[in-house]
């Protein structure tokens, strides 16, 4: 047992408390993990006749899975919740219940000047949270599915999107993201913050999903002394919804 709990890694699939808990629901193959607004996600699921097929009951939220159908085929769709613990809970749900292929789709913070509403598709992200070391030995950064991430981009320069590959970090401190470690990750090639990527990454990898993820740019940190909320990347809520749907269709 190592001193540092957080380094304390046991491999074993079956803990105590285990995602599946026969409830009888059965989630399409491919999933879409939505961080957007309850807004944007009504006024899609209206768009698209969306119906519920399962319900995740936690202490402090009721999430609700929806289904739609697209080019024909079933794709699902969840609202997710901010920070890697209470997305984790999520995603080990959707992943118990019959998702194989998961996109998660969210805003990010720029570490570097970009323009607010830029399309990226995360390869690695620096696991500065707890939750991944639950799920995969201790590392500095997960790399996340090569073929998922090409295949993201294809689909979204397939429809006038493209989107630049980009290195996140994962942080579960809103409030830490100080300028020394801005300073020191910056220069190691991570160039936007996010709370969830590495433990969604490091979930799938363990579960046996395949996982990829859209961020669009929001607020800035680029400048230390002036931080810029911008508009937290609200221009670009309803139209990840669709393109992350239409990446799930073209997948394989």
């Amino acid at each position: 047992m190592s001193e540092l709990p957080i380094l304390n890694y046991d491999p074993t699939q079956k803990a105590v408390i285990n995602p599946f808990r026969h409830e009888g629901y059965h989630f399409p193959p491919k999933m879409l993990l939505a961080f957007v607004t309850p807004d944007h996600l009504a006024d899609f699921y209206a768009e698209y006749h969306a119906q519920e097929i399962g319900t995740l009951l936690t202490f402090s939220n009721v999430v609700r899975v929806q289904q739609i159908r697209f080019h024909g085929e079933a794709i699902g769709i969840c609202p997710a919740v901010i920070g890697a613990p209470a997305s984790a809970q999520i995603i080990d749900f959707l992943i118990a219940y019959g998702a194989k292929q998961i996109i998660a789709v969210g805003s990010c913070g720029v570490l570097l000047d970009k323009p607010e509403n830029t399309l990226l598709v995360v390869t690695e992200a620096l696991r500065d949270e707890g939750t991944s070391y639950h799920y995969l030995p201790a590392a500095p950064s997960i790399r996340l599915d090569a073929d998922m991430a090409a295949a993201i981009q294809t689909s979204l320069a397939s429809v006038g999107q493209p989107a630049k590959p980009v290195k996140t970090w994962t942080n579960d401190a809103f409030f830490r993201e100080t300028p020394a470690l801005i300073k020191q990750y910056t220069a190691a090639g991570y160039e936007v913050v996010e709370m969830e990527c590495a433990a969604l990454a490091a979930i799938a990898q363990f579960r046996g999903a395949k996982f990829g993820q859209i961020l669009f740019t929001a607020d800035s940190l680029a400048n230390q002394e002036n931080y810029d909320a911008r508009d937290f990347g609200r221009a670009s809520h309803t139209r990840v919804l669709a393109l992350g749907v239409n990446c799930l269709a073209d997948l394989n």
